[in-house]
């Protein structure tokens, strides 16, 4: 009667949060994406591949080159050169006879090529240069070099990160709010661009920030520097600092970071202390989102973006917002069809072709990027 008994939660084994991050996606991701999860799943608990962003401040030339004999290529202008020859070959017509699904497909394609060709090539004629290896091949970049000015040759990031920036379509002298910023990959690839008339990057923490400042003056000259204004403002009060103001903006929010959740403890949001922020993401999600559609300007543009397969933190934030856009701000907001990045892209990424909102890369062991979901927004 008067025995000790040890507590159960000083006992009991502590499970590492990686075991509880995959515990959580087997169960949900299983029914979001049925047969397809064992092989996402592989691929999440494999190495990561990457791509190399070209620094166009730097000598690339030879750097180009370099990646061509390893057998790399540029998988952005791949995609505008299948842009512009799929125009091409629809205008030349196909000889020999062609069955009726056939035709159906042709006129399929052939109205698709019409609605977005314009767009699409200007998407993807941007001057970013990405290389990658080609499916299958699981090559490492070697590590990025100084030029003869100091400047890194390459950025090396998870290549799909680069598609909601390209989503993002910048053109000559917007003004563009990168609200969740560090560290820094994106904002660097909007550089690339060449032609951002103002770059806002602004993020939250401190020293997420200070890593954001470390890439900028890696990669970028003095001159192009200071045409970018970085920021630590909570992103959720953007509005309230310059509402309306840009023609673009990137809300590439906080989410679950899947791949990271299954293979590294440090930093991992399904420690159990981190519970209640885990569970709060979606709302900061939408604040953010929100957030960013009240900074833009009428008839621009906004890509919201994670690297997460969860639809809460996803198709439902999209949702949600534009119903509050509608009902308590009185602005309608018109979901862009990405549906054209699958077809340029997919010899690159693995795409799931059931997204209701969006688009989203799924890790494949051939193709081991992601993941990533985007979806562009226009503010009407």
């Amino acid at each position: 009667r008067h025995r000790h008994k040890e507590k159960w939660a000083t006992t009991a084994p502590r499970i590492p949060a990686t075991r509880l991050a995959l515990h959580h996606f087997d169960v949900n991701y299983s029914l979001q994406l049925k047969e397809l999860w064992p092989s996402v799943r592989a691929g999440l608990l494999c190495e990561q591949k990457y791509g190399a962003l070209l620094n166009n401040f730097s000598c690339v030339d030879h750097v180009a080159r370099e990646l061509e004999l390893l057998s790399a290529s540029d998988f952005v202008s791949e995609a505008s050169q299948k842009a512009q020859g799929g125009a091409a070959s629809k205008e030349a017509g196909t000889g020999g006879s062609v069955s009726q699904e056939g035709r159906k497909l042709m006129r399929t394609e052939a109205v698709m090529d019409a609605e977005t060709s314009p767009q699409l090539r200007a998407s993807i004629s941007s001057n970013i240069k990405c290389y990658t290896f080609p499916r299958g091949d699981i090559t490492r970049f070697r590590p990025a070099r100084p030029d003869t000015l100091g400047l890194l040759d390459y950025y090396l990031m998870d290549a799909a990160s680069l598609l909601p920036v390209l989503a993002l379509n910048v053109q000559p002298d917007d003004f563009v709010l990168d609200l969740c910023a560090a560290p820094g990959g994106k904002t660097l690839a909007l550089l690339q661009t060449g032609v951002c008339g103002h770059l806002a990057a602004n993020d939250v923490s401190v020293s997420r920030t200070k890593r954001l400042y470390q890439i900028l003056n890696s990669y970028v000259p003095r001159e192009i520097r200071e045409t970018v204004s970085v920021t630590s403002c909570d992103g959720r009060d953007w509005e309230q600092v310059e509402g309306g103001t840009f023609h673009k903006v990137l809300v590439d929010v906080p989410c679950t970071t899947d791949r990271h959740s299954v293979m590294e403890q440090d930093n991992n949001i399904f420690h159990k202390r981190r519970t209640k922020e885990r569970q709060m993401l979606p709302m900061l999600q939408l604040q953010l989102l929100m957030a960013g559609i009240l900074a833009t300007k009428p008839g621009g543009d906004i890509v919201y973006s994670t690297c997460s397969l969860s639809p809460l933190q996803n198709e439902y934030v999209i949702e949600r917002a534009i119903d509050i856009a509608e009902t308590e701000f009185n602005i309608t907001i018109h979901v862009e069809d990405l549906s054209y990045f699958r077809t340029l892209f997919q010899d690159t990424f693995s795409f799931f072709s059931d997204c209701r909102l969006g688009e989203l890369v799924l890790p494949h062991l051939t193709a081991n990027f992601g993941p990533m979901y985007f979806c562009k927004l226009r503010r009407m």
